[in-house]
């Protein structure tokens, strides 16, 4: 099986081949952010299948947030909106599938019911497990609102 580096060059080869500019510049951004952490200062080792998926992890995170604000902008972010899409939905290939909502909500109810105390305080504790866990699977933001949640009603 090839690395992500090899796949990520022979999509690069073949969208340009077929004149996809869209993917050719997602692409090279990815490439642009992989570079980047290797050259860093404080970088040592090589760059493996994790970092690329992390450096992946990183900019969908980057656009989902973009995405957000484009959305606020009403029609003047309109444009951009399919554009940030197509790159969430192109970056979430390579990731592994996320917990969806009812699943983190259940693991969120059992790291609540394993707390010696429902405060709401003890919410940092609960995203620690959960993240402990599940560790990029889980969507930190979410599971925050769950364990508020949980805990304001268990106090």
């Amino acid at each position: 099986m090839p690395t992500l580096e090899e796949q990520l060059r022979e999509q690069l080869t073949a969208s340009l081949k077929a004149k996809d500019l869209k993917t050719a510049n997602l692409i090279r951004m990815i490439n642009t952010k992989i570079m980047e952490r290797r050259t860093a200062k404080n970088f040592t080792g090589t760059v493996d299948d994790a970092l690329i998926l992390d450096v992946i992890g990183t900019y969908k995170k980057s656009m989902e947030k973009a995405r957000v604000d484009y959305a606020n902008a009403g029609d003047r972010g309109k444009d951009q909106l399919a554009e940030i899409d197509f790159e969430v939905e192109w970056c979430s290939k390579f990731l592994p599938k996320g917990l969806d909502e009812a699943e983190l909500r259940d693991a969120v109810a059992k790291a609540v019911a394993e707390l010696p105390q429902k405060d709401p305080k003890m919410a940092g504790r609960v995203v620690g497990a959960i993240k402990k866990q599940y560790g990029d699977r889980a969507d930190a933001q979410l599971v925050k609102k769950l364990a508020d949640e949980l805990l304001a009603g268990g106090s």
